[in-house]
């Protein structure tokens, strides 16, 4: 057993096929559990995801005093992201239990991936780029660039949902020097 991935999940039509993922991770001897942002939940099967993991799939911060139904994360893979997460993670902003795992991973030194989607006219916004460089900074391995997937227009992210690198991600956390990840500032279809 390779240890605990939590992957977390963003708002993005690419989330609908974030079980390619946790099988892959599965097979590689990761125990996996999952949690989305509010708007991610809005894209995944629940049901067939916490099948999947034998975990609940969490969305909101426990209530004090609860006791903690996952186990600690060994790594984490943010797939796939939001410009809005993206950003807020950059500016420390724990406002969704996503953005809160991530700070506390970073002070935990928990090796994290993040593979940012969107469509191609967001990703033209400037402090896209500087969150990304960022995170790079700071250890993240951040995967994108036209290298590794296309976006599409507005209303048209569906369109590459074939090519998202699932495997390439689950690489980043488990051998980083396979991985390759870089940020190409610009790096849009």
């Amino acid at each position: 057993m390779r240890g605990v991935l939590y992957v977390l999940v963003c708002g993005s039509p690419m989330a609908r096929d974030v079980g390619i993922l946790v099988d892959l991770a599965q097979r590689d001897g990761w125990e996996v559990c999952v949690v989305t942002t509010p708007d991610g939940l809005k894209f995944v099967d629940v049901a067939e995801l916490q099948e999947q993991t034998g975990h609940p799939v969490r969305t909101h911060y426990k209530s004090p005093g609860d006791a903690d139904v996952l186990p600690p994360a060994d790594a984490m893979i943010v797939a796939p992201a939001t410009v809005n997460t993206v950003n807020k993670w950059a500016a420390g902003i724990t406002d969704t239990l996503v953005l809160g795992l991530l700070v506390e991973g970073y002070g935990y030194g928990v090796p994290t991936a993040v593979v940012p989607y969107t469509n191609r006219v967001m990703a033209l916004h400037p402090v896209m780029h500087e969150s990304l460089a960022k995170l790079r900074d700071w250890g993240v391995h951040v995967l994108y660039g036209d290298d590794l997937y296309l976006l599409g227009g507005p209303g048209q992210t569906d369109r590459y949902r074939n090519q998202f690198p699932w495997r390439r991600a689950l690489q980043a956390v488990t051998n980083p020097m396979i991985a390759n990840s870089r940020v190409e500032p610009g790096a849009v279809s």
